[in-house]
C-alpha cells in the first residue's frame, strides 16, 4: 500500500515552544552576559596572581642551587641560597599530620555513619567537629602553645606546628569520609549481610572500597590547606635558615614561614627569597592536588 508522505497534514501553526518572545531572548542574553563577565571578574584576579607569581619567582626557582641547598650563611642582602630547608619542614609537618589525622577522622566519619547514626554521642561528635571546621588557624595554634609548651614543658617544635594542623585537618577528614560514606547505596551492605558477612568486614571491604576515591581526594585537598597556614607556625616554632629534620628539637623553616621571614627584610635580595618561596608553596599544593586527582583515578571503582 502505497502512501504519500506529501498528503500528511502539516500543523497550520508552529508549537507554541519555537515561539520565543523578545523578551525571553532578553533576559536569555542578559544571564548569559551576567555569567560571563562572573566568570570574567573571577578568573582576572587568579591569572594577575599567577602571572605574579611566575613573574616574580621563577627566577629564583630556576636557579641551580635552589632545590638542594638553605639560606644558612646568607646575609639579608645577599642573592642565592635555596629553600630546601623549608620545603623538607614543610613536608615533615605536613606528613605528621596526615599519618595521625588520616585513620583517626576515617574512624570518627565510619563510627557517626555505620555505628552512632541518631545516637547522642554521634550528636555531640557532629557538634564538636562544626566547630573545629570553624576554628581559625591561631586559635588552634594558641591551644597547643597553652596544652604543649606551657602545660607539658615542651619546647617550641616543628611537631607542636603539626599538631596544630592536626586540627585544622581532622574536621576536614571526618566531613569527607561521612559524606564519602553516606553517598554508598544501602543495598551493598545489605546484599553482604544477606550473604553472611559482619558489620566489619562489609564496612572493610565493601564499603571503604566503593568510597575510597572521594575520601582519597578530600584528604588530599584538605592537606594542601593546611600546608599554606601560617599562624600556628609564628607562634609554635622559631625560623631557621638552616636545615633541620628534627620535628622534636630545635627551630625549623617552613614554606609559609619563610615568605613572612622574607618580607620582613626589607631587601630586594630578601623579596627574590620570598617570591621564590611563594611560588615553591603553590607548586607544592598543585603537585598534592594533581596527586589527588590520580589518586581518586586509581582507587575508583572500576565500571568495566
Amino acid at each position: 500500500m502505497r502512501t504519500d508522505t506529501a498528503d500528511v497534514e502539516q500543523p497550520a501553526t508552529p508549537p507554541a515552544f519555537q515561539r520565543i518572545s523578545a523578551a525571553r531572548k532578553i533576559k536569555n542574553n542578559l544571564a548569559t552576559t551576567l555569567f560571563a563577565a562572573a566568570f570574567v571578574v573571577a578568573v582576572v584576579p587568579l591569572l594577575w596572581v599567577l602571572w605574579t607569581l611566575l613573574e616574580r619567582g621563577l627566577r629564583p626557582v630556576l636557579s641551580s642551587t635552589w632545590w638542594t641547598h638553605s639560606f644558612n650563611g646568607l646575609l639579608p642582602t645577599d642573592f642565592g641560597g635555596g629553600i630546601y630547608h623549608a620545603l623538607a619542614g614543610t613536608l615533615l609537618e605536613g606528613l605528621v599530620c596526615l599519618v595521625i589525622s588520616v585513620p583517626l577522622g576515617i574512624m570518627v566519619g565510619i563510627y557517626l555513619v555505620e555505628y552512632g547514626r541518631q545516637s547522642r554521642l554521634a550528636r555531640v561528635a557532629t557538634f564538636m567537629v562544626d566547630i573545629l571546621s570553624g576554628l581559625p588557624s591561631i586559635v588552634a595554634g594558641l591551644f597547643i602553645y597553652a596544652l604543649w609548651i606551657t602545660t607539658f614543658g615542651f619546647t617550641r617544635s616543628g611537631i607542636a606546628v603539626a599538631f596544630a594542623l592536626l586540627l585544622l585537618m581532622l574536621p576536614v577528614v571526618v566531613r569527607v569520609t561521612e559524606t564519602m560514606l553516606l553517598i554508598v547505596p544501602d543495598e551493598l551492605r545489605e546484599a553482604s549481610y544477606a550473604l553472611g558477612l559482619p558489620k566489619w568486614k562489609t564496612i572493610v571491604r565493601i564499603v571503604l572500597p566503593t568510597a575510597l576515591s572521594g575520601i582519597v581526594t578530600g584528604v588530599m585537598l584538605g592537606l594542601a590547606r593546611v600546608l599554606g597556614e601560617t599562624a600556628p607556625l609564628l607562634i609554635l616554632v622559631g625560623y631557621s635558615s638552616s636545615i633541620n629534620f628534627n620535628l622534636f628539637d630545635g627551630e625549623m623553616a617552613s614554606l609559609p614561614l619563610t615568605i613572612y621571614m622574607e618580607r620582613s627584610t626589607a631587601t630586594e635580595a630578601g623579596d627574590y627569597r620570598m617570591w621564590g618561596a611563594a611560588l615553591t608553596l603553590v607548586l607544592v599544593i598543585m603537585l598534592i592536588n594533581v596527586v589527588a586527582s590520580l589518586l581518586s583515578k586509581l582507587f575508583a571503582i572500576k565500571t568495566k
